[in-house]
């Protein structure tokens, strides 16, 4: 019966990616309560994850559900599958410096 939320987010994760074969969860219980982490196939990352985050969200809440009726602080990770692409810095960082120079080139316009 403890199990009960890993095989819960398992079947969720398993119906919505491309390669359910590649779904695993893990759990482990410490003082803080229990951690199911995630691993999914590396192309299913953004199925899993979903638009700005909702379908994690979403997965995330269903957990803490199921775990809420046992008695249990449920929290899932979300591993990130090997060979992924990781979290776009880049593409932020460079927004940040054109941003900076749109800024020094109105401050520099404004200087008589």
């Amino acid at each position: 019966m403890a199990e009960r939320d890993q095989s819960f987010v398992e079947g969720i994760v398993k119906a919505i990616v491309a390669h359910p074969d590649d779904v695993r969860v893990d759990r482990t219980v410490d003082e803080r309560g229990v951690l199911l982490t995630l691993n999914v196939h590396v192309n299913d990352i953004g199925y899993v994850i979903g638009k700005q985050g909702q379908t994690a969200r979403a997965i995330r809440t269903l957990a803490k559900i199921i775990g809420a009726q046992n008695n249990a602080r449920v929290n899932l990770k979300i591993a990130e599958p090997e060979g992924s692409r990781g979290p776009r810095r880049d593409r932020e960082e460079s927004q940040s410096q054109v941003q900076e120079d749109i800024n020094t080139d109105v401050v520099d316009d404004l200087k008589i």
